[in-house]
């Protein structure tokens, strides 16, 4: 996992993946460590597999430069509910795109709603997920 500088990463989306039965264990330290921006973390599930999926957004001002283990930053397409990295984002262009990646390309993001969209290796990896529950803070 590539390590991040917590001051460095205003405004961003983090995601922590948990088997199910480390789900508890997982949220007490998101929410011990980070000021959770927006009173929100949402838990996804998998549609295939087994790891869970806590999204959060945190105040790097108020929060430890602690970063939990499987944890990534991600960018979200609000209007399909598209969570991306930018490594995800570019094998997608370059599996629709002939094998080029094109920074114009015009990605048809209703394709991929409800979806993660990572890499894994070089290999694209698509993540169909639902909501499993939204802790309030």
């Amino acid at each position: 996992m590539e390590k991040y500088n917590v001051a460095e990463v205003a405004n961003k989306l983090f995601c922590t993946f948990t088997p199910k039965e480390h789900l508890d264990s997982i949220l007490e330290t998101i929410t011990s460590h980070y000021s959770i921006m927006f009173g929100k973390i949402f838990v996804l599930e998998p549609l295939e597999g087994s790891e869970f999926l806590c999204t959060y957004n945190i105040d790097p001002h108020n929060s430890s430069s602690y970063v939990l283990p499987n944890t990534i930053l991600l960018h979200r397409k609000k209007e399909t509910n598209t969570l991306y990295t930018i490594n995800g984002l570019n094998a997608l262009i370059r599996q629709v795109n002939n094998g080029t990646v094109d920074p114009s390309y015009k990605v048809n993001w209703p394709d991929y709603k409800n979806t993660v969209l990572l890499t894994q290796g070089l290999e694209l990896r698509k993540l169909e997920t639902k909501i499993h529950k939204v802790i309030q803070l």
